[in-house]
């Protein structure tokens, strides 16, 4: 059963309306031009003894059966139509029941004057500085939404969704795409003079590039190069571990130790890692030539870190030929 987007609920009620409202168009008016021709008033006078004399106040006809008749039919339409209508709501409010909640998308949205942000479930952030939100089609996309700041407007017209970005609170909602395509991302409130900037590209993909997108945001390329005029890449001397801050939360291992063999010409590339987030970087010599080096990476998308391996005995070098030369110089005083 293929499940049913907020724009195809929104489109279901306002087609049901709009049937309903034209069919009771069409039975008012024409009922209301035939009662018009029957009783029209043609000059002659009537036989029909029914008609009311002057001065006489009509009785209605039949017990006014034609009124409780209309009253009734009528009850009934706006009941239905009120408590179908209501039931398509709760459906836009809840979600759809009948997709599995692992199949869904979560996606913390956070507003700030006069742009937005992105955070996926593994870790990876986004902007609308650079790709916007990037979203599987087909799929639903619950969202969680909050502002640093002052009160926005999460809405995307073409996907009928809009949820309020208010500081210190979040508020949740979901839509989804049915397809492929290029959508805009705007704030409805009026949040200061960069309000009507404050937009985002919304990049609906197939799901396997959708899945090919996640796992390319998540690729960590780090070299390694010695700290001379002409930097050239270190090739051995030395050991790498790298470690999500969090690793114990997760049930994937997080981390990695690497040696020379891992890497090619100074470079290695990384992409075992499925979780974004803070890494702690220990890159440590092997044989004393280079200086330890720790360092915390904040791996939320494509991430490429150059280090400098600095020699230890750079500074005594440097320390004796400042000696040197204070030396000199004192001696020309004392000559």
């Amino acid at each position: 059963m293929q499940v049913q987007t907020r724009v195809d609920v929104f489109e279901d009620i306002f087609l049901v309306f709009l049937a309903l409202g034209t069919l009771v168009g069409v039975v008012v008016v024409a009922y209301t031009l035939y009662n018009a021709y029957k009783y029209r008033d043609s000059g002659e006078p009537s036989d029909d003894d029914d008609l009311p004399t002057l001065g006489e106040l009509p009785t209605g006809g039949k017990g006014g059966k034609k009124l409780f008749v209309s009253f009734g039919l009528s009850a009934i339409i706006v009941i239905s139509l009120v408590v179908w209508t209501y039931g398509m709501l709760l459906y836009v409010e809840d979600g759809p029941d009948d997709n599995p909640t692992e199949d869904a998308i979560e996606v913390d949205v956070e507003a700030w004057a006069f742009d937005w942000g992105f955070e996926y479930e593994n870790g990876v952030e986004t902007t609308s500085f650079d790709e916007g939100m990037v979203i599987p089609a087909d799929t639903p996309i619950w969202i969680e939404v909050t502002s640093t700041d002052v009160w926005h407007t999460f809405g995307i017209s073409d996907l009928r969704v809009k949820a309020d970005a208010i500081p210190g609170e979040t508020e949740q909602t979901w839509f989804m795409a049915d397809e492929p395509g290029d959508y805009l991302l705007e704030c409805f409130e009026l949040c200061g003079a960069g309000h009507s900037g404050m937009t985002s590209d919304v990049t609906v993909m197939a799901e396997d590039d959708f899945d090919q997108w996640l796992d390319d945001q998540l690729t960590l390329t780090i070299a390694l190069e010695d700290d001379q005029e002409e930097p050239e890449p270190v090739t051995d001397g030395f050991e790498l571990l790298i470690e999500h801050q969090e690793n114990d939360e997760f049930e994937q291992d997080l981390s990695a130790a690497l040696g020379p063999d891992d890497f090619e010409d100074g470079t290695v590339e990384i992409t075992d890692f499925d979780q974004g987030g803070s890494y702690d970087v220990v890159i440590t010599p092997t044989d004393g030539e280079f200086e330890e080096i720790e360092d915390t990476i904040d791996f939320t998308g494509p991430t490429d870190e150059t280090y400098t391996l600095e020699d230890p005995d750079a500074d005594d070098e440097d320390n004796d030929e400042d000696s040197d030369t204070t030396d000199d110089g004192s001696g020309g005083d004392d000559e």
